[in-house]
């Protein structure tokens, strides 16, 4: 009776698909990304926040979000906190401007809000065509450099210097070993097509580090801790000041980008395009995307979004929201092993981010670097963010030199309104508002 229910709502004949293969789906799409289960509070403890707090956190938002994308979307598409902007949560907007992280809970959620209103109005078309590939490219570029340099810092790879601003560290020490180890054993399986290679990666270099000694051990399972610490905790107020207008419209435009993005890349390996090579039901897995970071913001955690990790399960024959469905379970599940989350150490995390960094780097594949008009505003984004140590920075100056370049290059016409307006926008508040 159950099987029938199941095939009935997700209409798993109409897909050519199981309950069997959407549960094995699901899992495998689980394995690939439970990987934010360990780093997602390990980068926003840092940020003073409180980690056995932000771990229950990431696992209901994450089971949100995955739940709202099956049962209302009914996509095979997974979601969690991303990768990037939990990094320019902490990194960035707290410990670079020196936000309260109340206060980056707010702004995560105005976007959300924001973002959930483009939607509805369709609006989002009109903002995803105006801004062009150049610039997606280079800022996809750009988090993935941001995230590689937070990795290398905090293995002690990369430490400050009085002259140079950045120098080698001391590569003898066991936080620079153990990330470097758990880096390549991550790769080495990614290569083999080794399902839950991050995953496997962290927990591998954890538990070596606690047989030698160098970390401690808290235990597997237990109840889930409480999530009093962050839950409600954010400050609409304090994001509303004027300093973050930036910094919700990084969170946004970087959210927007990625579902949209990965939405896109996801389906056209399932097979879930129509005939004009278009997703139906855009709008619901828009929104539900948007709903699930008002959510992780109330929760207590930065920005929920859409995985590229759910090829893994579409690959696997996923083809429905039951997919997202067993994700979330798991995500549910996963609320029991708090102690194993608390046993990792920063360095078993660090190997990981290298990893999605180069995962995010290789957007600069695609970039025209014959067209250096097109290939220079793409750099100077890349680059901005991890030398400015800014998401929003790097977004800013992005917009910026295209515009200026396309103008002086008399290419004025390839300069949508949005972009231009944006441009301007951005350059006043370096100019006056810095």
């Amino acid at each position: 009776m159950l099987k029938k229910h199941l095939n009935d709502y997700f209409k798993l004949d109409e897909h050519h698909t199981s309950v069997r293969t959407e549960i094995l789906a699901g899992v495998t799409t689980f394995l690939t990304m439970a990987y934010i289960i360990f780093v997602n509070p390990s980068i926003l403890a840092q940020a003073g926040m409180d980690s056995g707090a932000v771990f229950v956190a990431t696992c209901v938002a994450a089971a949100i979000g995955c739940l709202i994308m099956g049962l209302w979307a009914n996509y095979p598409i997974a979601l969690a906190p991303g990768m990037g902007l939990n990094a320019f949560f902490t990194f960035s907007v707290v410990l670079g401007m020196g936000h309260t992280w109340e206060a980056a809970l707010g702004a995560v959620f105005l976007s959300g809000v924001i973002f959930f209103l483009l939607s509805i109005f369709r609006i989002r078309e009109w903002i995803i065509n105006s801004i062009p590939l150049a610039l997606r490219l280079g800022i996809a570029a750009g988090i993935g450099l941001f995230l590689a340099l937070i990795g290398l810092q905090n293995a002690g790879i990369v430490v400050d210097h009085p002259a140079t601003l950045l120098t080698i560290g001391d590569l003898s020490e066991p936080a620079a070993l153990y990330t470097l180890a758990g880096f390549f054993v991550i790769a080495a399986l990614s290569y083999l097509r080794v399902i839950g290679a991050v995953m496997i990666g962290i927990l591998g270099v954890t538990i070596v580090a606690v047989l030698l000694g160098h970390s401690e051990f808290g235990g597997i399972m237990s109840l889930p801790p409480s999530v009093a610490p962050v839950f409600l905790q954010l400050d609409i107020a304090g994001a509303l000041n004027i300093s973050m207008i930036s910094v919700i419209f990084a969170f946004l435009f970087v959210d927007l980008f990625d579902t949209a993005g990965t939405l896109i890349g996801v389906a056209q390996r399932g097979g879930l395009l129509d005939k004009e090579g278009k997703l139906p039901r855009l709008n619901k897995a828009l929104m539900a995307d948007s709903t699930a970071t008002m959510s992780g913001a109330l929760l207590g955690t930065s920005s929920t979004t859409s995985y590229i990790e759910s090829a893994s399960g579409i690959t696997a024959g996923g083809r429905t929201g039951l997919t997202a469905v067993v994700v979330a379970m798991l995500f549910l599940i996963s609320l029991f092993f708090a102690p194993l989350a608390g046993s990792i150490p920063v360095y078993a995390t660090a190997g990981a981010l290298l990893y999605v960094a180069v995962l995010m780097c290789g957007s600069l594949a695609r970039a025209d670097w014959e067209d250096v008009t097109e290939a220079a505003p793409v750099l100077v984004a890349a680059l901005s963010m991890p030398l400015t140590y800014s998401i929003a920075n790097g977004i800013a100056l992005g917009f910026i030199s295209y515009a200026g370049i396309k103008l002086l290059s008399g290419r004025y016409r390839e300069v949508s309104p949005a972009v231009a307006v944006l441009a301007v926008l951005f350059a006043l508040k370096f100019l006056f508002l810095d």
